[in-house]
């Protein structure tokens, strides 16, 4: 555990608590039930798990709208029941972040609350406030489903208010002094209690500026410069994960000198991996990562296939958004804001090579890969839920009652278990899969081991290979003298794949998954012939 760049070759699992596990039979997924959970998710191989807010909130935003800072909702257990998770957690030498958001809280939060009673509360400057709602106009309106306007009037302030994300979560003022301490304090507060870092929420939006997007403002970095001096002077060895979606030349900055993010999430490389796989084309995959420019050593990306919300559509162009819409999402109720809210086994047509494929590209493109809880045994989705609660259904244990998720009765569920067949938990359940050695759940398990087994997939340098297919997405992983060749037939074809070898290099390429081998011809071409949707992980060796 005292690596201090652990996070460079780590798989991460996103955990929602409320949907994991419920040890008490409330209805509700909570801490003591995640903690009796970990041996499962040790056995996958997860490194980091990372926890969607656990605060006490109104949960207008699912946790994300804060109306304590220093408490743990009360349906989720304790302060002591995360305690307790976290030392569990360490034994098995996992790791635990959490979700901090920087930018706003609930307007249920004290703070707040005085703030619009009285001009005069020292809280008043905690928020953002107006007698116009004409400032800052160049900002754009993200939740565009809900949200007209950045600003919302409060008749008992009478004044304005400003908010990046949902009326009901009103930004702070970073431009106050005591707003910097006080975040500071909350980072200080769930150190102390032992997490290994945070999943930094909307960073991009710290600070307003006349005259700007309000994005990515220097203001911004700066304070993100001191908050990681902070955390690196009395708590080495923990992380910050930056979530920024942005172009991967706006994220770059967040990364700093190697002094700003230890990691940040590469938002636009997922729906090109959508992409990828419908045009059965490298073309959209080999245009982002060219313009992906390079970090720091000691950094790393964040790559994901899903997550709890919806499908990002905001880092591609108005074409590829309806593009991309009509064929992942042709029903409306499919759509959230510039989005997909769907999972990913039903996105991918529940087909196994396909999934498999796309994890095959996640665990061997440059980062750390995150899987979003239940994609591992490729759970569905239940559009007819409103929101983002179609994907943030009860993780399906076993094919028993509630899916082995809770004892309470059906209707005290939180939200409803998925029974929409192909998805229900009759066929998609974890104890099935666990036995069965040809399962989803097994094959990502011996996936994800070897992906850390090789560190090259982690450390390594990653270069296109010219394959001689657009179907073909090749590329080599290179570290100190390992060397990896992944193919990825993007294909529902067979696919011919003939690569040139420098003629001094390692003559034999081992798929690690298969023990099978090829050699170059004498004039140095690898030739393979790859099945509709396979993927190869080869080793170079001596040979």
């Amino acid at each position: 555990m005292k690596d201090p760049l652990w996070y460079k070759n780590a798989i991460f699992y996103e955990v929602y608590v409320r949907a994991f596990f419920d040890s008490n039979g409330d209805g509700h997924g909570d801490l003591r039930g995640l903690a009796q959970k970990l041996d499962y998710l040790q056995a996958l191989g997860i490194d980091c798990l990372w926890l969607l807010p656990i605060y006490p909130s109104p949960l207008k935003d699912d946790g994300y709208d804060i109306a304590d800072y220093y408490s743990v909702l009360e349906t989720y257990g304790s302060l002591e029941d995360l305690k307790f998770l976290i030392e569990e957690a360490h034994a098995r030498d996992m790791r635990l972040i959490t979700d901090l958001v920087l930018n706003h809280t609930s307007d249920q939060h004290p703070w707040f609350q005085a703030a619009r009673s009285d001009r005069a509360s020292p809280y008043r400057d905690y928020y953002v406030w107006s007698d116009t709602d004409q400032k800052y106009q160049e900002a754009r309106i993200i939740f565009i489903d809900t949200e007209k306007s950045n600003w919302t009037w409060d008749a008992h302030a009478g004044q304005f208010y400003w908010h990046r994300f949902y009326a009901s979560q009103p930004d702070l003022n970073f431009d106050t002094p005591a707003v910097q301490e006080e975040m500071l304090n909350v980072v200080r507060f769930w150190l102390d209690m032992g997490i290994d870092g945070f999943r930094a929420d909307a960073v991009p939006y710290l600070f307003e500026r006349t005259g700007t997007n309000c994005e990515n403002l220097p203001e911004t970095h700066a304070y993100l410069k001191r908050l990681r001096q902070f955390i690196d002077a009395h708590y080495p060895g923990r992380i910050l994960l930056c979530e920024a979606n942005q172009w991967p030349v706006d994220v770059r900055p967040y990364f700093g000198d190697g002094d700003e993010f230890q990691m940040g999430f590469h938002f636009p490389v997922m729906p090109r991996i959508y992409m990828a796989l419908k045009k059965e084309s490298k073309e959209d995959l080999v245009w982002i990562l060219d313009r992906t420019p390079p970090i720091p050593d000691s950094c790393q990306w964040a790559i994901f296939l899903r997550n709890h919300d919806e499908l990002t559509l905001e880092m591609v162009t108005e074409e590829e958004r309806q593009w991309m819409w009509r064929q992942y999402a042709p029903q409306d109720r499919m759509r959230l804001n510039l989005g997909i809210r769907r999972r990913l086994a039903p996105l991918l047509d529940n087909d196994r090579r396909k999934i498999e494929l796309a994890n095959s590209l996640l665990f061997t493109l440059p980062g750390s890969a995150i899987i979003y809880y239940g994609d591992e045994i490729g759970m569905g989705d239940n559009i007819e839920l409103p929101d983002r609660n179609g994907v943030r259904t009860p993780m399906q244990w076993d094919s028993g009652a509630n899916a082995g998720f809770s004892s309470a009765p059906p209707q005290r569920l939180y939200t409803p278990v998925n029974s929409i067949a192909p998805f229900g938990p009759q066929q998609v359940n974890v104890a099935d899969q666990r036995h069965d050695p040809g399962s989803l759940w097994n094959t990502l398990r011996r996936m994800i081991a070897l992906r850390k087994a090789n560190l090259v997939l982690g450390w390594g340098d990653f270069a296109w290979a010219e394959s001689h297919s657009p179907a073909v997405a090749a590329y080599w992983r290179t570290y100190q003298r390992e060397q990896m060749l992944i193919l990825n037939n993007l294909s529902h074809q067979a696919q011919s794949v003939t690569l040139n070898i420098a003629a001094d290099a390692a003559r034999v390429f081992t798929d690690v998954f298969s023990g099978d081998a090829w050699h170059p011809s004498e004039d140095n071409e690898l030739q393979i012939a790859m099945q509709p949707y396979q993927f190869l992980w080869l080793k170079r060796g001596e040979g």
